[in-house]
């Protein structure tokens, strides 16, 4: 969400800022709607003090006998009346419109975000560790289909496409990546361990973006209704629920109508959850593997700290997602995103991206963000010092550490050798006694 007053104060930074998210010329009807809505409070108050003062005048003409005068007041403040009911109407309109307008809105790129359209545009930070020598490698779903233990056919038939079975030993090694990822994020980095709902309430995907404006990328359940979709307002169904698209959703929004005394920032936390995506915009996209599935699995971390922190923290989490990464031993490279291709909800944001040697390039694996306010407007989520009486927004940061699914792709297809075999990293042989490869003679 947005702050009025600001886009009042600096509509030319808001609508250079929206023009470079690919949302341009929206200052004007929003500073439209903020003068109608203000005409019609003061109107609604000045009608509203005129009544007053009308029937305080009522009884002093009553009390001098003066039935005339009390009938002509009585008279004006009927119609006093029906005026604030009509000044009512117009506020609720322009108010309702104005909310519905902003918060439609992405938020405000930071201001060392390069300027772009989309991917292309993305500049490279830094990179790590050498793409791995693999002759004619092989993709992660040739290798899990030849040792039997990826079946997307199965997946098919009992849930349709972007699913995947995984068995044995390749069930075992995304359980102990999960782990892995969990532990360092935990031991290491003092991210909070939290296992949150995966349904939520309509307020809590509108606290952190995902409604109203992409609906149709998420998975909605709403008991006793044959289609949710088909409500005139999502919003208003008290009954309805969504499945988290991740876990970003749940741990941002325990702050939610909150005041977090400022001594115990920041909070930092992460849960390993299912995700689900509808993928509604990405037909014909990754159909063949674990790329990009309807529901998979994630290490998410969330931070919630001063608004003076942001920025070192941002930096901070994308250190602890790299560390994932450098632990497997996987190359990655740092990307910091232009301006139209960050998320709804970002102010900044890095993607790591690892190198998979069957596409002979690098794919995201994580993406780590700093929403700034934006989402704190949304929850009404703030922090005040001990002792204080002001309260101020806190800022909302989320990464990736990381997706699980796409970590094990790059694992299959890093470690892979000539016998379609797939040796352990380093890093997971804890969490795996005893096996150092998957596959081999059965």
């Amino acid at each position: 969400m947005h702050d009025i007053r600001a886009i009042r104060e600096t509509p030319e930074l808001y609508e250079k800022a929206w023009a470079a998210k690919g949302s341009p010329g929206r200052v004007a009807e929003i500073l439209a709607l903020d003068a109608t809505l203000r005409e019609a409070q003061t109107a609604g108050q000045t009608a509203q003090a005129e009544r007053n003062e009308a029937s305080k005048l009522i009884g002093q003409a009553k009390g001098r006998k003066d039935e005339a005068e009390a009938s002509r007041l009585m008279a004006k403040v009927e119609a006093l009346k029906g005026a604030l009911a009509d000044h009512a109407e117009a506020e609720r309109s322009a108010g309702d419109g104005l909310r519905a307008l902003v918060s439609s809105l992405p938020n405000v790129p930071a201001h060392d975000v390069p300027p772009g359209a989309d991917e292309h545009d993305n500049v490279e930070v830094r990179r790590w560790g050498e793409p791995f020598a693999i002759s004619a490698p092989k993709d992660h779903t040739s290798l899990g289909e030849a040792l039997k233990l990826m079946d997307f056919e199965a997946a098919a038939r009992m849930s349709g496409s972007r699913f995947v079975v995984l068995k044995g030993e390749l069930a075992r090694l995304e359980r102990a990546l999960g782990q892995f990822m969990l532990d360092l994020q935990t031991r290491e980095h003092g991210y909070l361990e939290i296992a949150p709902p995966m349904l939520v309430r309509s307020e809590a995907m509108f606290g952190t973006g995902q409604l109203p404006k992409f609906s149709d990328d998420q998975f909605v359940l709403f008991p006793g209704q044959e289609s949710a979709r088909a409500l005139p307002d999502l919003m208003a169904a008290p009954e309805i629920r969504w499945l988290i698209p991740t876990a970003e959703v749940s741990l941002t929004n325990l702050v939610r109508e909150q005041i977090t005394p400022e001594e115990e920032l920041p909070l930092r936390l992460t849960a390993l959850t299912a995700c689900f995506r509808a993928e509604a915009g990405a037909s014909g996209r990754d159909t063949r593997g674990m790329i990009r599935q309807h529901q998979f699995n994630k290490v998410e971390l969330v931070s919630i700290v001063a608004p003076e922190d942001s920025d070192a923290e941002h930096e901070r989490m994308v250190g602890c997602a790299e560390a994932v990464l450098k632990r497997l031993e996987l190359p990655f490279r740092t990307m910091l995103l232009c301006a139209g291709d960050m998320g709804f909800s970002a102010r900044k944001t890095y993607d790591l991206e690892v190198w998979l040697p069957s596409e002979g390039r690098y794919r995201e694996i994580s993406s780590c963000s700093n929403c700034g306010d934006f989402q704190a407007r949304r929850m009404d989520a703030r922090t005040k010092k001990t002792g204080e009486k002001g309260t101020r927004f806190v800022h909302t940061l989320n990464g990736s550490g990381l997706a699980v699914g796409r970590t094990l792709v790059a694992v299959m297809e890093n470690y892979q050798d000539e016998d379609g075999r797939i040796a352990i990293p380093q890093a997971l042989h804890p969490y795996l006694p005893g096996l150092t490869h998957i596959g081999g003679a059965r």
